[in-house]
């Protein structure tokens, strides 16, 4: 998830975009229910336009083909999905095209977490109702974000990597620091080795979910610092490939109970990540919900579109939502670590992909 080069031409496109204020503040329901407002918008029907940050990496083409299910047993009429392939400008222009088709309600996984303000701007004028998958937005009216708590990805990457390498050097491969998925995770992580594992050396490569980053920048860490002790892997679905291709290729990826082995621990649940744990190639991962996203996106969606709101609190569904520094909600989903132990647990949506 883009290079920093498309990233500043894009912000200086979209620069100019006005939030105009045309909707009126969300009202308070009683916790995890919904309240009907006085605005009923289209009362929960329409189309619905879902619009993605990329489809190269396993776990957005699971979550794509999540969609239709969820929305099918959700009763949300969605129209055919939009790839903004890695560019937040792109993203802008697609929210543009499904608003000039007439959509009811957005479902969209922003790639940038200031940029994407501009395109919610361009809904609200147009009294749309927009609901942001994984990334919660710096500003903008949403109404909610349907996320998992990304502090806690990587601190639980933190406490796993502590409690089985004793010292020496950790590296974490971080993603875009544009996303405020990629700065709670970092930032979760290195502030919980520092508290919690002193002994830990914490090494950083900032990848911008990009694989080939990902692989080119630790092939250089590994022949600087060919001592390395464990990795944490941001964002499997794009660097789990190139990080076992990258220790393969330098000799160094031994199976889990022989001696050199590196301790690895991912993100997000896909089933190329439990193979590789039953295969010992890694050790962990953390199951980002990609089935659940889909589900609680449309159920959001069509729920705002009917002009339900929501307050902070326990949900009917084992989340809590949030209330964020911005003011904006979020419904923060489970997300288990898996391991060798659990890695074969059905209730696993990696386990349910066909």
């Amino acid at each position: 998830m883009p290079a920093s080069t498309v990233r500043k031409r894009s912000r200086s496109r979209i620069i100019g975009a006005v939030a105009l204020a045309a909707g009126a503040s969300l009202m308070l329901a009683a916790c995890g229910s919904t309240k009907d407002t006085a605005n009923a918008g289209s009362g929960g029907t329409g189309k619905v336009g879902v619009i993605l940050p990329l489809l190269t990496s396993p776990f957005w083409q699971s979550y794509n083909d999540y969609v239709p299910k969820m929305a099918k047993s959700e009763g949300v009429q969605v129209l055919k999905t939009v790839n903004s392939n890695s560019d937040p400008s792109q993203q802008i222009t697609d929210i543009d095209n499904e608003l000039t088709q007439g959509v009811k309600g957005l479902v969209v996984a922003p790639l940038d977490s200031a940029a994407i303000q501009a395109g919610l701007d361009q809904a609200e004028r147009k009294g749309v109702p927009v609901v942001a998958v994984d990334v919660a937005p710096d500003k903008g009216k949403v109404a909610m974000v349907v996320r998992a708590d990304n502090v806690a990805y990587g601190e639980k990457a933190c406490d796993y990597l502590g409690q089985h390498v004793s010292s020496g050097k950790v590296v974490q491969i971080m993603g875009d620091l544009a996303s405020v998925n990629g700065r709670d995770r970092s930032a979760a992580f290195r502030s919980c080795v520092k508290k919690k594992y002193p002994k830990l050396t914490v090494l950083e490569i900032p990848a911008k979910w990009e694989s080939d980053t990902a692989a080119a920048k630790l092939d250089t860490l590994l022949g600087a610092n060919p001592d390395i002790k464990g990795i944490y892997l941001q964002a499997g679905g794009v660097y789990l490939a190139p990080t076992l291709q990258t220790l393969k290729s330098k000799g160094m990826l031994k199976p889990a109970g022989q001696q050199g082995h590196i301790a690895i621990v991912s993100n997000d649940g896909i089933p190329q990540e439990y193979d590789a744990i039953r295969k010992g190639q890694i050790d962990a991962t953390v199951s980002q919900p990609a089935d659940a996203y889909a589900k609680y996106g449309l159920y959001y969606i069509k729920a705002a579109m009917a002009g339900k709101t929501f307050k902070p609190g326990p949900t009917d569904h084992g989340s809590v939502i949030v209330e964020l520094p911005s003011g904006i909600l979020e419904d923060q989903l489970p997300a288990p670590l898996v391991t060798k132990a659990n890695v074969d647990d059905p209730k696993l949506w990696g386990n349910t992909v066909k």
